[in-house]
């Protein structure tokens, strides 16, 4: 099934972090397909940290949705992830953002993400390598869902 994964980074040698948390995730049972553009963000809801680099992949994964949030986290922990504060600076962060068209709302995953039509950080990277993707819940399409987004700074670093 294909997937969207975001990844983020704002400690440490944040392009590498991004790297080998793309590595981990190829060897863990989700073959990455396409990767964005690295974009450089400021931070959103707590601003007293560094600017991430953030990206966005289309991956192919046979596991269960539970399977690949422990996929995520594991690989998050296995990179020194350690959650002090919420929305805080971190060495990686991943989110599932889609799987498929699977909508699930529970309390330990929901798809499509829920925050993710708020933020340019995610559409940006998102469109660029699906530009006629659409939000399972709504049918809208991102592209026009990042148009919408005022604010939120985020430059193209790299292709």
């Amino acid at each position: 099934m294909t997937c969207y994964l975001s990844l983020g980074s704002n400690l440490g040698d944040r392009e590498r972090n991004l790297a080998e948390a793309i590595r981990r995730l190829d060897e863990a049972a989700v073959t990455i397909a396409t990767r964005s553009s690295i974009y450089e963000t400021e931070p959103q809801d707590i601003y007293d940290q560094p600017w991430f680099l953030n990206l966005v992949v289309e991956a192919s994964t046979s596991l269960e949705p539970e399977a690949l949030l422990r996929t995520v986290l594991e690989t998050e922990a296995s990179m020194g992830r350690v959650r002090v504060r919420d929305k805080g600076p971190r060495l990686i962060d991943i989110d599932i953002l889609l799987l498929g068209e699977t909508i699930i709302d529970s309390a330990a995953l929901q798809l499509p993400h829920p925050r993710m039509i708020h933020r340019r950080f995610v559409l940006a990277p998102l469109v660029e390598i699906a530009p006629d993707l659409r939000d399972p819940r709504t049918g809208e399409l991102f592209r026009d869902l990042l148009a919408s987004i005022e604010g939120q700074a985020a430059r193209k670093r790299s292709g």
